[in-house]
């Protein structure tokens, strides 16, 4: 499975590194005083509940950052549907190596695992249809990075991964520069500006609304918080002449319906906020 452009893997380096040093600081003082140093065991990922399977690729990124010498025998992988009972890999090596990493794993790939499984389902919903899932940038501070890439591993679309790579007029953007003519004006000037082709997307609230992000030359209108009547008639206005997203308080039992309506897209929040853990737990082989 390709990895979104933004899973590069410096991103991941400084993750782990930053990550490492959050847990162990001056030392892992539980593992340091009852395991031997030269002590190598073997210890499997158990997947304790039905899940669509994601931070495998990490998993083995965190092992091999803290200590190169463990290895990581695959037996699934990112993408996968994985069962109760399914052993997801085998690791071996140093005893302290693996009880030292052992929680940071767990922690991304249950949380990954959870958003995978969500999205999964969320996504199927929508099979027939040419609208697209995108998550949002309702993430948790400084785990952004897996949990979009949590959305790519099961089937979802990632929208603009941060404030610098897409130009979002906002209510509040709007509010307060008066006008969403203006705004957009003035954000067009912006790009051209810093010679950085951003697309510019608009959020809507009513039809006039929308009219007047058509006419400004948005290159994406969010249709935000609408009933589908409403939907259905902003679809019909804008036609072709750009893209179109729905957004705001989306549930899993009004895709299908707002699916029908044409967008382009359909926004949620729930994949990254609201995902439940997967039940996962590293054991050991004995």
């Amino acid at each position: 499975m390709k990895k979104p452009i933004y899973v590069t893997k410096d991103a991941l380096k400084t993750f782990i590194k930053n990550a490492l040093e959050e847990d162990i600081q001056d030392g892992d003082h539980s593992t340091l005083a009852t395991i031997p140093k030269n002590l190598e065991q073997k210890a499997k990922l158990l997947v304790k509940q039905n899940c669509i399977l994601a931070g495998v690729e990490l998993a083995e990124m965190i092992f091999k950052q803290f200590d190169k010498n463990l290895k990581v025998e695959r037996l699934l992988k990112d993408g996968d549907s994985a069962k109760v009972g399914d052993i997801a890999f085998y690791v071996t090596g140093s005893a302290r190596s693996i009880l030292s990493t052992e929680r940071f794993v767990l922690n991304c790939m249950q949380r990954m695992s959870g958003i995978a499984t969500l999205t999964h389902d969320w996504d199927s919903r929508l099979l027939g249809t040419k609208a697209k899932l995108l998550d949002t940038r309702k993430t948790t501070p400084n785990f952004r990075l897996c949990e979009k890439w949590a959305v790519a591993i099961g089937g979802g679309t990632n929208h603009r991964y941060g404030l610098y790579d897409m130009i979002m007029l906002k209510d509040n953007h709007i509010d307060y520069n008066g006008s969403i003519t203006n705004a957009v004006k003035m954000a067009k000037t912006y790009t051209e500006k810093i010679k950085k082709p951003l697309k510019i997307e608009v959020e809507t609230r009513n039809l006039d609304e929308v009219k007047e992000a058509l006419k400004a030359g948005a290159d994406r209108i969010m249709l935000d918080n609408m009933d589908v009547a409403m939907m259905t008639e902003a679809v019909k206005i804008i036609g072709n002449k750009c893209e179109t997203e729905a957004s705001g308080g989306i549930t899993r039992d009004q895709l299908k319906e707002i699916a029908k309506t044409g967008v382009n897209y359909i926004s949620a929040g729930a994949l990254t906020h609201s995902a439940e853990n997967i039940d996962l737990s590293l054991k050991a082989v004995k």
